[in-house]
C-alpha cells in the first residue's frame, strides 16, 4: 500500500510515514509544493494524506488535480482548523475524507482504509458548542468572501481586529 504524504512540516511528516509504515503503508513525504502532482504521477499512490495548508497555499488547490492523476487513490485531507464549510469544499474537489489535526495514528489508518464514518467527529452539529458554531458561521462567510477578511469582518458587522483574533485562535471540537 504506497502512502504519500504531503505535509509542509517536515518533522511531522517524518513521524507520520514512520508510524504509518508499522501499519504495512510504503510512505513518500512530500513537503515542497512543487513537486506534489510530479510525485503523484510517479510514485502513483494508493493513498494521499494532504495537509490543509502547505506553507500558506491551500491543500485544497490540489485535490482536484490530484484525483485526475489518480483517480483510485483513496484521499484524506488533514487540517489544524477543521471547519464544515471546508469539510464539505474538501469533498466536493474529490477528497474521500478530512480529519483535524491532532489524529491519533489508528484514527489516520482507519480513515486512510475507509473505515472510519466521514467526518462524524468533526462535522456533528447535534452537540456543537455556540463557540463552535460561531467558529463555522465564520468560516463559511470567510470562504464566501474569498478569504477576504475586510469584507467578511463587514458582512459579520465586527470589527476586522476581533476578526482576525478568533481566526488565529483553534477552533473549539464541539
Amino acid at each position: 500500500m504506497k502512502l504519500l504524504i504531503i505535509e509542509d512540516d517536515i518533522a511531522l511528516a517524518n513521524t507520520l510515514a514512520r508510524r504509518l509504515t508499522k501499519h504495512d503503508f510504503k510512505s513518500y513525504v512530500v513537503n515542497d509544493v512543487n513537486e506534489i502532482l510530479q510525485q503523484c504521477q510517479i510514485l502513483r499512490p494508493d493513498f494521499v494524506l494532504l495537509d490543509m495548508n502547505l506553507n500558506g497555499v491551500s491543500g485544497l488547490k490540489f485535490i482536484a488535480d490530484i484525483r485526475a492523476f489518480l483517480p483510485a487513490s483513496r484521499i484524506v485531507l488533514l487540517t489544524g482548523f477543521a471547519s464544515i464549510a471546508t469539510a464539505v469544499e474538501a469533498v466536493k474537489l474529490g477528497a474521500d475524507d478530512y480529519l483535524s489535526k491532532p489524529a491519533d495514528t489508528r484514527l489516520i489508518v482507519q480513515t486512510l482504509l475507509g473505515q472510519n464514518g466521514m467526518n462524524e467527529q468533526t462535522l456533528n452539529t447535534d452537540t456543537m458548542s455556540a463557540e463552535r458554531v460561531e467558529w463555522e458561521h465564520i468560516q463559511q462567510v470567510l470562504k464566501v468572501n474569498d478569504g477576504n477578511v475586510s469584507q467578511t469582518a463587514r458582512q459579520l458587522n465586527m470589527h476586522r481586529r476581533t476578526l482576525q483574533r478568533k481566526l488565529q485562535k483553534r477552533p473549539v471540537l464541539k
